[in-house]
């Protein structure tokens, strides 16, 4: 049977072990696209290859990354219920 996890975290993208992978079809897109690299500090691998569609994904990746999500507070068992009635949320709407 094949493991799946193996229990080491995967290395952060852009990293010396883990450096962002793009593949373009011209060499002034390949200047364009390490310029991006370079200033913002990101280890990086581009491949010139005119045959090849572009593949830019894990540079996009890098710049749109997922903000965290916020999380609205819990509303405790002994707070006044939010409905307004002046109650406890446990013997109001917390039932």
């Amino acid at each position: 049977m094949e493991k799946i996890f193996n229990g080491k975290k995967a290395a952060r993208l852009g990293t010396e072990k883990n450096p962002a992978v793009v593949t373009v079809a011209s060499s002034e897109r390949m200047k364009e696209v390490a310029a991006v690299f370079e200033k913002a500090g990101w280890k990086y691998r581009i491949e010139l290859d005119p045959d090849k569609p572009e593949d830019v994904t894990d540079l996009e990746m890098l710049l749109n990354r997922p903000s965290p999500r916020k999380v609205d507070a819990k509303i405790g068992r002994n707070d006044p219920c939010s409905c307004g009635s002046g109650k406890k949320y446990k013997k109001c709407c917390g039932r």
